[in-house]
């Protein structure tokens, strides 16, 4: 039963698009409404984004990715969605991208969301990567990334979740790399496994400068990463759960719920 409050959530979808029941599925998980939208109902129809509260970007190889990962898609944001968008990120509402929805956020322009722009391109290791990665979560804005309340280990700060993508190497200028530190929008690192630094493949998959696997605009509400957290919210989906123990929850879920309350507290 979705919370008295219900968060409705738009998880976009197109041609190509293959993580979109992954997402919708880890969005119902923690009691929001998530429903999967062609874009072009939104196109259609006018006004249809405003009766959500978060637009999720899901996985996957948008339009083929076709010139260049997400470009096209991300095309469509910015000229056929423009306003639409515009009003959504005006009224506060919160925007997700992962994995190609990271690709697209940047590639239309809203993510970094400051004057200097990034890019996300080819892999280090000139091939797909389809690995579990170590992530860290540091001082950033990012309201999905709230460690939990009374969280005090610096394990309460480590995801484990699974990478899949040819093209994830975070690029940026130092100026963009400058600002995207000084304002608290690094929202993500690849680390070890011990949460150690360890900006070399294969613990850096793709070769991001600084080992930035995602990250969040000036208000901490638009967020990006490349790793998949909708592939691990169950914990049987944890690579050596039969090994190691059966956790109570995966790691990606906290993102999404740390989102739904978020909205829950200040959007409803």
């Amino acid at each position: 039963m979705p919370h008295a409050k219900a968060i409705r959530v738009a998880v976009l979808r197109t041609a190509g698009t293959n993580c979109d029941v992954e997402t919708a599925y880890a969005f119902t998980k923690v009691g929001a409404v998530a429903e999967r939208v062609h874009v072009n109902r939104f196109v259609e129809k006018k006004g249809l984004l405003d009766g959500y509260q978060i637009l999720a970007l899901p996985g996957g190889f948008s339009y083929g990715d076709d010139i260049a990962s997400g470009k096209l898609l991300a095309n469509e944001l910015r000229y056929r969605l423009e306003d639409e968008i515009r009003r959504f990120k005006a009224e506060g509402k919160l925007i997700i991208g992962i994995c190609n929805g990271f690709q697209v956020l940047v590639k239309a322009g809203l993510l970094p969301g400051t004057k200097h722009e990034a890019t996300l391109t080819n892999n280090d290791s000139g091939k797909f990567e389809d690995r579990w990665v170590y992530l860290k979560s540091g001082d950033s804005r990012c309201v999905f990334l709230k460690p939990a309340r009374g969280a005090t280990r610096a394990s309460d700060l480590l995801y484990y979740l699974p990478v899949a993508h040819g093209e994830g190497k975070f690029v940026a200028s130092s100026a963009a790399l400058a600002e995207i530190r000084d304002k608290k929008m690094l929202a993500l690192e690849y680390v070890g496994p011990n949460g150690e630094a360890a900006p070399e493949y294969p613990w850096n998959p793709n070769g991001s400068t600084q080992a930035i696997a995602g990250i969040c605009d000036p208000t901490g509400r638009i967020f990006g990463l490349m790793p998949h957290p909708e592939r691990h919210v169950e914990p049987t989906q944890h690579p050596r759960w039969t090994r190691d123990g059966l956790q109570k929850e995966g790691d990606g879920v906290r993102i999404f719920r740390n989102a739904v309350e978020f909205a829950r507290e200040n959007l409803i």
